[in-house]
């Protein structure tokens, strides 16, 4: 899916998907903050301080098993409160529908998908990664550096690795506004040239 106007529909479809609320928001914040579907489906309640807008992943959660913060923009704490309401007894944010002991499954969010009328070759859980650095890579708002560190990518270069070590924190913050208010746009289906 590599056309705002097609991801615009998509944001759309999701928000008429008639599953599980867990499954929407969950698909509403792949888009939002485009993590690694893994790390979304077990990601504990007691790593979001929503007050302060932040999501801390762990090491131990994290595919490269380094710490990683991702800020929240007003539309992801929004989804999130309402999360809160169905889940925010237990450990998981998205707990499986079998046993909350457990994260939702692996399969759900390609599933539901699937469910929408996506094939795998327009849209799967970890292709919202690829549309937002493609979009925010297009934009020319964004330091490259900002939005990889935003992905959880590590620098294959290991002198550059060595020495880059910003997080880009504010820049990421100001991103990832800008990312969600671009989603709203797209899903209105008003496409300023930006």
């Amino acid at each position: 899916m590599t056309e705002p106007k097609a991801f615009g529909a998509l944001l759309r479809a999701i928000d008429g998907f008639e599953g599980q609320a867990t499954t929407t928001a969950a698909l509403k914040l792949l888009a939002l903050l485009f993590p690694r579907p893994g790390e979304l489906r077990a990601a504990h309640w007691s790593a979001f301080k929503l007050d302060e807008e932040v999501w801390t992943v762990l090491e131990a959660r994290m595919k490269m098993r380094r710490f990683h913060r991702v800020p929240l923009p007003k539309q992801a704490v929004a989804i999130l409160k309402d999360v809160q309401q169905l889940t925010g007894h237990g450990t998981f944010v998205f707990p499986s529908i079998r046993s909350v002991l457990s994260p939702m499954s692996e399969n759900t969010l390609n599933a539901a998908l699937r469910r929408l009328g996506f094939t795998k070759d327009e849209m799967t859980s970890h292709g919202f990664r690829a549309r937002a650095s493609s979009m925010l890579n297009e934009s020319g708002f964004w330091h490259p550096d900002a939005i990889e560190r935003q992905l959880a990518h590590v620098e294959e270069n290991s002198v550059r690795r060595a020495y880059a070590r910003g997080e880009h924190w504010d820049e990421r913050v100001r991103m990832m506004a800008w990312w969600a208010d671009r989603l709203d746009e797209l899903r209105e289906g008003s496409l300023p040239d930006r």
